[in-house]
């Protein structure tokens, strides 16, 4: 009695399939499935795989067929979407939304799917701006909020994991506002969204300053590692931001392990007042979310020693022209000039207008803290210490 046929593993097919799709010809694809190129073309035909639909390429960024026969693979050794979307290097998000739409995990087909997506792309189709009106309000609503496009997009999947209807990516809110939106509502939105800087200076640059030494200043290169890390909470970073013609300023203090910052008025840049200023808002904090400052090289701290002896926070000088060695509060400064531009008179600003400013500031999420808000680890922070 002769033999059967051999029966080869399902997976096999899904080799020969990925290979086909990476534009192998038959033959090598059948090397690389293990089998014969008759034998990979009987199978395919049966399962009715088609592997290759002419003319037509996914745009970059979307599923290939390839990544759709990993995720089958990944369904038939039962692995989660998780552990899919990290194979093919997507969000599982990603992986869910496109088995749900093509038969679930019981009935998911690659080709099919595939087949599915072509379709679909050829189709005119209906913006999401159209189809979830809800969505974009909402989205407008955080962008007047000065909220970034990439913070509004990332939130959105934090508060509304398992809910697709919620997601939209960065990229398709900054074509909202720009290609889609009405020209009122494009400009008014425009105009929320914060400005880069028209160049940067290389970190490697020095520039040869004037101005006084300041008396018994203590380098940053003497500042504690535990400062550096992050670790450790409770540790500021300083600076001013100075208004038309230099005749007005606020200080603004950042917190470097949560991001919290603050906002300070002040009359004028003396030492004296200065350090009076920061003296009466940091002493507000517990002790232990107040170990240290980190200032620039600026003279208007120049009373630093008085101000270690009054709160005994020590204080540190990044060296001179080297704004990244404040880098949190730097970032904190360019967040703030969305509310206090250059070229503008700060002195009109209540204690009271800066801190409804910085509260919009640190109730905006950020990539840094995993898309939580300043607000909410400051809080978490303050909860444990009293």
């Amino acid at each position: 009695m002769g033999r059967g046929r051999e029966r080869l593993p399902v997976d096999r097919d899904r080799v020969g399939l990925a290979a086909l799709a990476r534009g192998l010809t038959r033959i090598e694809a059948a090397l690389e499935a293990q089998m014969s190129p008759r034998t990979l073309y009987r199978r395919l035909t049966e399962r009715q795989y088609r592997p290759v639909i002419e003319g037509w390429e996914p745009r970059p960024g979307s599923l290939t067929l390839q990544d759709r026969v990993v995720i089958s693979v990944g369904i038939q050794r039962g692995e989660s979407n998780e552990v899919i979307a990290d194979r093919i290097g997507c969000v599982r998000s990603s992986v869910w939304r496109e088995v749900a739409s093509s038969g679930g995990r019981a009935g998911y087909d690659p080709a099919d799917a595939h087949r599915r997506a072509f379709t679909a792309s050829r189709r005119p189709k209906t913006t999401w701006l159209e189809s979830r009106p809800w969505l974009w309000d909402h989205v407008c609503e955080q962008l007047r909020e000065k909220w970034s496009p990439e913070q509004i997009a990332h939130r959105l999947r934090e508060d509304h994991p398992n809910d697709p209807d919620w997601c939209v990516s960065h990229e398709s809110i900054y074509e909202a506002i720009f290609v889609q939106a009405k020209p009122e509502l494009r400009k008014e939105l425009a105009a929320c969204l914060r400005s880069g800087r028209a160049r940067r200076v290389p970190r490697g640059h020095r520039r040869v300053g004037r101005g006084a030494k300041i008396p018994g200043m203590v380098n940053i290169s003497e500042r504690p590692a535990d400062i550096e890390d992050r670790a450790v909470p409770g540790h500021w970073e300083g600076d001013l931001i100075i208004g038309k013609d230099g005749g007005s300023q606020v200080a603004t203090l950042v917190e470097r392990t949560t991001r919290y910052g603050m906002l300070i008025r002040l009359d004028n840049k003396t030492a004296d007042h200065v350090a009076d200023q920061i003296t009466a808002q940091i002493t507000r904090l517990p002790v232990e979310l107040a170990r240290s400052l980190t200032w620039d090289q600026g003279t208007e701290l120049a009373a630093h020693q008085q101000f270690t002896i009054t709160t005994d926070i020590p204080v540190y000088f990044c060296d001179p022209h080297s704004p990244w060695q404040r880098g949190s509060n730097e970032n904190w400064n360019g967040l703030v000039r969305q509310y206090l531009p250059k070229g503008t008179d700060l002195s009109g600003h209540t204690q009271q207008d800066l801190d409804a400013i910085a509260r919009s500031l640190n109730a905006r999420p950020r990539k840094t803290l995993d898309w939580q808000t300043p607000a909410e680890r400051f809080t978490e922070l303050v909860a444990t210490t009293t």
